[in-house]
């Protein structure tokens, strides 16, 4: 059985076949120093298909987030930036990481480059990050967007299963990869939002006058109703782009409905605040705003963040975010690059060709497995394989 997203599959030819829209976004070299496990690594990445094969615990999902630092300036996995520094560089003096990468996309060729440099040796050190674009200092903000990414991991289930937090950080850098004043936005409520909060809480102590708390409202109220709208119009254009594609992953058997679900509407936003004011001081925080929000996945009538398997919430996953990838592409008009981290061995053969055949058109692919069996022969002819072994990488 194989795949066949039609609106999926015309939106990627479209591109395909439009000359304003070469593909041209790939990462042609990445070198890293002290991250991880790589205390030194030069890597030329071809285009098209690539494939990072090897035991686990030997440094393939390392290089795939490693990318993805350097495509968003944050990591996908790690609680401290600390922790993507090296251990063999933690006693010493000077404890500090690189990651570089060479990437030819539409315009043009890009540079990036981000340092990471802890204050003193030891596991506990606070690290300094420093980010280069072309070899001019940037602050991250400015680097989210230069290399759009899409990563596919065994972990995208708590995207279903998981926390509400899980979910908003996932719409948060899918909006923010393709829109620079989202992030400006988000980053901007986040400091309104602790000023908020901090203010409630000196209120309930009796230690500020609450009419404070007007101009934090209209704060909160202007930033925040931007945010909401905006997800709401990302999560449409996902439940649309999805609906199909769920339907070939699961041979028709469910349709997929993707809702928004704010925690107040935008019109009322004003209203709402002054109506909780009380509520709000009481407990010193905000209670209401798009940190509260939550996207939810339903078939039928059931809540599959609440009602679902763990091979449901794996379909689910991996229909979101193909249809990311198509989302990314409609609105760049440059393909992301697609990195699968050692997610084939937990999906059943048919699932496994479908995500394959789903994935072939895109000008870069890099993907990481235990076991070169999980591909078709035939896939595997038109692939770049590597073998990764202890932090070395050889060609085979």
């Amino acid at each position: 059985m194989s795949i066949r997203i039609d609106g999926y599959k015309s939106l990627i030819d479209r591109y395909n076949h439009n000359p304003y829209y070469p593909k041209h976004m790939h990462i042609t070299h990445l070198s890293l120093t002290n991250f991880r496990n790589y205390e030194r690594l030069e890597l030329d990445l071809p285009s098209h298909l690539v494939v990072f094969q090897g035991d686990n615990a030997q440094g393939k999902t390392n290089l795939l987030e490693a990318i993805y630092i350097l495509a968003t300036a944050k990591s996908s996995r790690a609680t401290t930036e600390r922790e993507l520094i090296n251990w063999s560089a933690v006693t010493e003096e000077l404890s500090a990481a690189r990651l570089l990468a060479q990437v030819k996309k539409r315009g043009g060729g890009l540079q990036v480059e981000i340092a990471l440099r802890a204050a003193h040796p030891g596991p506990e050190a606070h690290v300094q990050k420093r980010i280069r674009v072309n070899g001019v200092p940037r602050r991250a903000i400015d680097l989210v967007g230069q290399v759009n990414v899409v990563l596919f991991s065994c972990q995208d289930i708590d995207l279903i299963g998981g926390a509400p937090s899980t979910r908003r950080r996932y719409l948060d850098m899918t909006s923010s990869q393709i829109n620079p004043r989202y992030l400006r936005t988000l980053q901007q409520y986040n400091k309104v939002l602790l000023q908020r909060n901090h203010l409630l809480k000196l209120v309930g102590e009796r230690r500020a006058d609450g009419n404070q708390l007007d101009y934090w409202d209209q704060e909160l109220i202007e930033h925040g109703s931007y945010i909401i709208e905006k997800r709401q119009l990302l999560v449409a254009e996902l439940n649309d782009l999805t609906r199909p594609i769920h339907q070939q992953l699961t041979a028709e058997r469910e349709e997929l409905r993707i809702a928004y679900l704010p925690s107040t509407g935008v019109t009322d936003f004003r209203d709402r605040l002054r109506d909780i004011r009380e509520k709000e001081v009481a407990q010193g925080m905000s209670l209401i705003g798009p940190h509260r929000d939550d996207m939810a996945f339903f078939t039928g009538d059931v809540n599959m963040n609440v009602y679902s398997s763990r091979g449901q919430q794996r379909t689910i996953a991996l229909s979101l975010k193909l249809a990311e990838a198509s989302f990314m592409l409609s609105k760049t008009g440059d393909e992301p690059i697609l990195l699968l981290d050692d997610m084939l061995s937990e999906l059943d053969s048919i699932r496994r060709r479908q995500i394959l055949e789903s994935i072939t058109s895109y000008h870069q692919v890099v993907i990481t497995n235990t076991d070169l069996d999980h591909f078709d022969p035939g896939f595997l002819a038109d692939a770049t394989l590597f073998q990764v072994s202890g932090g070395n990488i050889k060609s085979l």
